[in-house]
């Protein structure tokens, strides 16, 4: 991490170093692990992120079952348990760490855990089965072309195929995401909605980034964005040059992350200069495209001005309805709505938008549930991980049930994947687990009267 200057007992607001991810000595193993070992033990002598996450109760038991009790007990060697346990979520930074700069412990858990993830990739400890589950485009075009046999194959009740998964380190329990044999792009080109311009947000410009899961596995979740801004008065532009990099990012492949943050963002350049604000559909895509890429690329002005122009769907439905107003016709929804609010929704720092957004439809029940799902990519999937996902969830899936609602959502598809396969699975009598996760603006659509695409 880059060293600055600190002033003690400075009030200013929490910020970030860029990563020096292109010095050779961001790589260097001993060097990674000198500074784990200074912020590991700031940790152990504050345990306040103790139930955020796997890490640090795997941190906290090694170290108290050291002979000294103290960290200097515990080898460097077992420092990879705790990195296995970290899924990049932020929430650690974000929400519980008093020690981040500009205090002088200067203390970014996270990015250390991907310095030496980094560190321990260029010394060949990679996890094959992880990277390619992380290629996004390569594997949504192959599998759209045979869609209906890639989602046979990884069917959970497939007994032929998930054992032969199993064996390439995917759980066999993972609910694994399906793919569409239509992308949204080709979908929207042809049925997307008229836009309504006499609507009260017809003014606004936007350049829509569909992300790759909603492109390859969940397009009724974009049509339902199309329809929202339509009935908005907004026709948005699409334009989807590449998936984000998050996949790369949770498996430190930093030269590919900087490498689709050049290039989405250099796409989107010529409609941020004319104006466009550009809307993500997935809050791990817009944490990547605000926040990581500018620490990753801090002098690359595409990627500024990119940071700078984008918002969540839900984050601009609500920046529309305190501007403008939202246009009328928004009808209750039946059984109310639980709101699971992603990490890395949360780690934008832009409140609970997915809530806000849906308690302006109206006599709608809406509950909160600010937990981590446990997902965290490709750590929910792989069988060394997934029990620890599912006992990291746990407490989201209960209090998902306790709100006894009709409709789960997530800005995260993945984690309300995840938090519904537990749901099921928990669900006692008198219990009604939903049958599946929803984005918020799919309930959104739904109370305009757009159905479920």
């Amino acid at each position: 991490m880059t060293d600055a200057p600190y002033k003690e007992g400075s009030t200013a607001a929490p910020t970030r170093h860029a990563l020096d991810w292109r010095n050779p000595s961001f790589y260097d193993i001993a060097a990674t692990e000198a500074e784990m070992e200074r912020i590991f033990d700031i940790c152990h002598g504050c345990r306040r992120c103790f139930n955020l996450c796997d890490a640090f109760p795997r941190l906290f038991e090694m170290i108290d079952a050291s002979e000294s009790g103290e960290l200097e007990g515990v080898p460097k060697s077992r420092y990879a348990e705790v990195e296995e346990a970290c899924t990049l979520c932020d929430m650690c930074y974000m929400t519980k760490c008093p020690y981040v700069p500009p205090h002088p412990f200067n203390l970014d858990f996270p990015h250390v855990m991907l310095r030496y993830r980094a560190a321990r990739a260029a010394a060949g400890h990679t996890n094959f089965t992880a990277r390619q589950l992380g290629e996004m485009d390569r594997n949504g075009r192959l599998a759209s072309l045979i869609a209906p046999l890639a989602n046979w194959a990884s069917a959970q009740d497939n007994k032929l195929t998930r054992p032969i998964l199993e064996n390439m380190g995917v759980d066999r329990d993972s609910d694994l995401p399906k793919f569409t044999g239509r992308t949204f792009v080709s979908e929207a080109k042809s049925n997307a909605p008229k836009a309504d311009a006499s609507a009260p947000g017809a003014a606004r410009k936007v350049a829509l980034f569909p992300t790759c899961f909603v492109n390859y596995n969940n397009p009724g979740v974009g049509m339902a964005a199309l329809a929202v801004l339509a009935k908005n008065g907004i026709a948005p532009k699409i334009l989807y040059p590449g998936c984000c990099g998050m996949p790369f990012l949770e498996q430190a492949e930093l030269t590919r992350v900087a490498r689709q943050a050049e290039k989405v963002s250099r796409a989107f350049r010529p409609l941020i200069d004319d104006g466009y604000t550009v809307v993500t559909l997935t809050a791990s895509c817009g944490l990547m495209l605000k926040s990581e890429w500018p620490l990753l690329l801090p002098d690359n002005k595409d990627v500024k001005a990119l940071a700078k122009a984008v918002m969540d769907i839900d984050q601009f439905i609500v920046d529309i309805a305190r501007n403008e107003g939202l246009a009328p016709g928004l009808a209750p929804i039946a059984g109310g709505v639980t709101v699971h609010l992603a990490c890395h929704a949360r780690a934008q720092n832009v409140g609970p938008k997915a809530a806000e957004m849906l308690k302006l439809i109206p006599d709608t029940q809406v509950e909160v549930v600010e937990r981590c799902a446990g997902h965290g990519g490709t750590f929910g999937v792989l069988k060394p991980t997934h029990e620890i996902a599912m006992k990291v969830g746990k407490n989201a899936m209960r209090a998902a049930l306790r709100a006894g609602t009709k409709h789960l959502v997530s800005d995260c598809p993945l984690a309300g994947r995840h938090l519904v396969h537990g749901m099921q699975k928990m669900a006692e009598a008198g219990q009604a687990a939903p049958a599946v996760a929803e984005h918020p603006i799919e309930i959104l659509a739904k109370a305009y009267g757009v159905p479920r695409g």
